[in-house]
C-alpha cells in the first residue's frame, strides 16, 4: 500500500484531520506509528463505541498503525462515572474489551493500557502537573465538553479539571504520534498540539472520527463555542451525539432482535431527508462498511411487488439518491436496517451467552445503576 492509499484509508476514518501534511510526513517517516484512543468505562456499550469503533480501528491498522487503547478508569473516576466506584468502572472496562473481541476488532494490533497502572508511576503525575502549568484554568475548562459536560465552570469539580491534564499527558506517555478519537474530543486534542512542543514533545496528528447521531430527533444544544469555525466543526457533533441516558436513543451491542426492531421503528427518519437522518447514518457508517462481515455484496431493500419490488443497491451513494428521491419509503429502509444490524450483533450476543467470563461481566454491568 503506497502513501496515498494509506492516506485515503485514514481519510475514511477522519471527518477532520489536523493536518494532512503532517500525517503524510509521519506515514513516510518509516517509524512505527502509534495511535492513541481512550474510553471511559461507563454502562453498556452502544453501537458507535462497539461496531463503528472496530471498523475505524481496523482501517487504521491496515495502514500500519498500532493502537494503544487507554482504559480510562481513573478518568471515569474523576468524572464521577458509576458514582465514583472504581471497581465497577474496572469491571465495565473488561466488558468493553470483550465486546470488541466479539466485534471483529483486530486485537493483535491493539494494546489495552489501564490508567490504573499508569497512575502508579510518579513520573506520570509530574507530567500531568507540567501540562496543567502550561495554561490558565479557563483554557482547560473550555475542554469540558469532551467529558460529556455542558455545565458552567462553577459546577465542575476540582477532580474534573484534572481530566484534560491527564488525557493530554496520556498521549505523550503512550508515545502516540496520532490521536484517533471522536469529533467531540477535538478541543482537548487541539490543546495537546499546543502543549506538546512547550513540554519538549511533538504535535500529535489529530484524526477525529464522525460521531454517530442518536436515533431520536435532534434537539438544540446548550454547548457554547468560541468562534464560527469551531461551531461548524463541533456544535452539530455535540448536538447529535448518542447518549446512554436514554436507552432508546441508541442500539446497544447486546440488544435483542426485539430491542433493535423497537428502537429502529421509533427512530427519526423523515421521508426524503438525507441530512439529519440517524437511520441513514447507520447505513453509511456501519452497514455499508460491514459487507464482508455480513457476507454480502449489496444492500437489498425487500418490498412487495405492488410497491416496486426489491431494490438492490451497491453503494451508500446509491441508497442516499433513491431515498432523497422518495423511491424508498422509511419503513422499508427501517426493516432492512433491522435485518442487517441484527446479523451484525448476533456474534456479540452469542459471545456473551456462551463465554462464561463474558457472560458474568455482562450480568454485573447490567446490575449497575448508570449514573450518566
Amino acid at each position: 500500500m503506497n502513501t496515498q492509499d494509506r492516506l485515503d484509508l485514514i481519510k475514511q476514518v477522519g471527518e477532520e484531520i489536523v493536518s494532512d501534511d503532517e500525517l503524510k510526513a509521519l506515514l513516510e517517516s518509516g517509524e512505527e506509528l502509534v495511535a492513541y484512543d481512550g474510553f471511559e468505562p461507563s454502562g453498556q456499550i452502544h453501537i458507535a463505541q462497539g461496531l463503528l469503533r472496530a471498523i475505524n480501528v481496523n482501517k487504521m491498522i491496515k495502514v500500519g498503525v498500532k493502537f494503544k487503547m487507554l482504559v480510562a478508569d481513573w478518568h471515569a473516576l474523576t468524572n464521577n462515572k458509576m458514582g465514583g466506584d472504581l471497581e465497577k468502572i474496572k469491571t465495565i472496562g473488561k466488558y468493553f474489551i470483550e465486546v470488541w473481541r466479539a466485534s471483529g476488532m483486530d486485537l493483535n494490533n491493539v494494546e489495552f493500557v489501564w490508567a490504573s497502572d499508569m497512575v502508579k508511576d510518579s513520573d506520570y503525575w509530574q507530567l500531568v502537573i507540567r501540562v496543567g502549568m502550561t495554561n490558565k484554568l479557563a483554557r482547560f475548562i473550555r475542554t469540558a465538553e469532551f467529558m460529556g459536560r455542558e455545565d458552567s465552570a462553577e459546577k465542575l469539580t476540582a477532580a474534573q479539571i484534572m481530566y484534560p491534564c491527564m488525557q493530554i499527558a496520556d498521549i505523550f506517555r503512550l508515545g502516540a504520534k496520532i490521536t484517533q478519537l471522536g469529533m467531540d474530543q477535538r478541543k482537548v486534542n487541539m490543546l495537546a498540539r499546543e502543549v506538546g512542543p512547550q513540554l519538549g514533545f511533538w504535535k500529535p496528528v489529530v484524526v477525529s472520527h464522525h460521531m454517530l447521531m442518536g436515533l431520536k430527533k435532534v434537539q438544540s444544544s446548550k454547548f457554547k463555542v468560541q468562534n464560527e469555525d469551531e461551531k461548524s466543526k463541533l456544535q452539530k457533533t455535540i448536538e447529535r451525539k448518542m447518549s446512554k441516558s436514554d436507552p432508546d436513543n441508541a442500539i446497544f451491542m447486546t440488544d435483542t432482535t426485539e430491542d433493535i426492531k423497537r428502537k429502529i421503528n421509533k427512530a427519526y427518519c423523515l421521508e426524503g431527508d438525507v441530512k439529519e437522518n440517524p437511520v441513514l447514518e447507520y447505513c453509511k457508517y456501519i452497514i455499508f462498511e460491514s459487507f464482508e462481515r455480513l457476507g454480502i455484496d449489496n444492500f437489498s431493500v425487500e418490498r412487495p411487488e405492488k410497491f416496486g419490488g426489491t431494490v438492490i443497491l451497491k453503494t451508500y451513494a446509491d441508497l442516499e439518491k433513491v431515498f432523497a428521491n422518495k423511491q424508498v419509503h422509511p419503513m422499508d429502509l427501517k426493516q432492512t436496517v433491522v435485518k442487517y444490524l441484527d446479523q451484525l450483533l448476533q456474534p456479540v450476543r452469542k459471545h456473551f451467552e456462551e463465554n462464561p467470563e463474558a457472560k458474568a461481566l455482562l450480568e454485573k454491568v447490567r446490575s449497575y445503576q448508570v449514573t450518566r
